[in-house]
């Protein structure tokens, strides 16, 4: 038979049966169960004309059965077609990154964007949640963070590039923050959708909110500064006293306790040593450390966040940056900026998660930049997601094996408001959905007739999205 319902991303094995099941309540009709004998990664699920069954090997593959199903019956059809499917995915990490940093997006909008997560099998929302622009997070005894953190006065208009003496500022303040019991219901929320949220504290650079909140965090507390305005590189990092080194713990250690998740991210990447070479109590600590090298410093910050993490169960994830000074072992490395230094994270034994900017970074524009919104660069299409190539050509089973999964990331510096979120998002999501999950490979114009039939379940979950061409 034809294919009578698009699914995204395509399941390893749909056989359409003939007949219908006429129902106006499918969930109630759904009986679910776990079976021993299946593996835990894989679900089967049967539609009859009688009901629909579906069975799994543990609760994470029941989750995946459960999405497969809602999207099946989202649009409300009374009529649906029979069909079993079994299924399982590529890998374990279908990862989809969001900075609510530089913009901060209400809770209501990420509940949509778990949803819009979960009807696609994504497993994995990784939240940015501190930044320059901006600290989104309670942490208890820091009041400063979130009164002073979170409140950016005004923010940069248009794209940053040309003379900064000619950029103009839109005075609309940006603010918000997420008290420690809304994140524990967004991490129930996710779960219920077999989401499970990573949390990321981007340390030692990337602070220059909280180092606006408490100056004392910074290497040169005499000269204070604001939250960050515009985007780019800040070059105020973390200091090196004791009084910061407690700092990070308490953060670690307060948002450890809010997500369940076995992974913490804490960031790691553009992390300029300009202070600390300027610093004279950066130099003490050197030799206290007995480091030689400034570069150094940042491999300190890295073992000492492992080892608080270590404490509370959590395995450590960092951008790639963190492989240019010592890394422990057990950290799995998130590889954004280019397909050599995937090639090293795999050659030197660390476990790894695709990220890489060219194909999986969705601020970049879907066409020109002249007939798009707002976005960074250009040069990134639907087709670019689901064609390019995402690993080396030659990969041996062993590193093959450390391959966690693949991850699309969402930075906000141009997208405010959730509407461009999904614009953004959307539909290049469901092309991430199908090279994560591992679907049985079609042409790509074959994906573009699936996607025109499944884009009213985006409708029907209110997913702004870009129209296909």
């Amino acid at each position: 038979m034809s294919d009578p319902i698009s699914l995204v991303p395509l399941p390893r094995s749909v056989i359409w049966s003939s007949g219908t099941w006429e129902t106006t309540d499918p969930w109630a009709g759904l009986s679910v169960g776990i079976s021993e004998d299946l593996p835990r990664a894989e679900y089967t699920l049967s539609i009859t004309p009688s009901g629909a069954n579906l069975t799994a090997g543990s609760e994470a593959a029941l989750a995946d059965g459960r999405n497969t199903f809602n999207q099946i019956v989202l649009t409300g059809e009374t009529s649906i077609p029979c069909v079993t499917i079994s299924d399982s995915p590529k890998y374990a990490w279908r990862g989809l990154h969001l900075d609510v940093s530089r913009h901060f997006f209400d809770i209501d909008t990420l509940h949509l964007f778990i949803d819009a997560m979960a009807l696609h099998r994504l497993n994995v929302l990784h939240l940015h949640l501190t930044d320059d622009q901006g600290w989104r997070v309670e942490i208890k005894g820091y009041p400063r963070l979130t009164e002073v953190g979170s409140k950016r006065p005004r923010s940069l208009e248009g794209h940053m590039s040309g003379d900064p003496e000619s950029w103009t500022f839109d005075d609309t303040p940006v603010e918000g923050f997420y008290t420690q019991d809304e994140l524990r219901e967004l991490v129930g929320y996710a779960q219920n959708r077999g989401v499970m949220i990573v949390p990321e504290v981007d340390l030692p650079g990337h602070m220059q909110a909280a180092i606006a909140a408490y100056p004392e965090l910074g290497n040169f507390p005499a000269s204070p500064v604001q939250v960050r305005e515009v985007w780019g590189i800040s070059g105020h990092v973390l200091g090196v006293s004791d009084e910061v080194f407690d700092f990070v713990r308490d953060v670690l250690t307060q948002v450890a306790d809010i997500f369940p998740a076995p992974f913490f991210h804490i960031g790691g990447d553009e992390c300029p040593r300009v202070e600390w070479e300027q610093s004279a109590d950066a130099r003490t600590r050197m030799n206290e450390w007995g480091l030689t090298r400034v570069s150094e410093i940042q491999g300190r910050f890295t073992d000492f966040a492992t080892q608080v993490l270590a404490e509370k169960g959590k395995t450590v994830v960092a951008w790639d940056e963190v492989l240019e000074s010592h890394v422990p072992d057990d950290v799995v490395v998130m590889n954004w900026r280019t397909e050599d230094g995937l090639e090293e994270s795999l050659e030197r034994g660390f476990r790894t998660v695709v990220s890489t900017v060219k194909d999986l970074y969705f601020d970049y524009a879907q066409g020109p930049l002249k007939k798009e919104p707002l976005a960074i660069g250009e040069g990134m299409t639907l087709k670019d997601v689901y064609t390019d190539r995402l690993l080396p050509k030659k990969l041996d089973d062993e590193k093959a094996a450390l391959v966690q999964g693949i991850q699309g990331q969402l930075w906000t510096e141009y997208i405010a408001t959730p509407e461009h979120l999904g614009y953004m998002a959307f539909p290049r999501v469901c092309a991430l959905a199908e090279r994560a999950w591992g679907s049985p490979e079609q042409s790509y114009g074959e994906f573009v007739e699936r996607l025109r039939g499944h884009l009213p379940r985006l409708d029907a979950l209110g997913v702004s999205y870009r129209p296909l061409d």
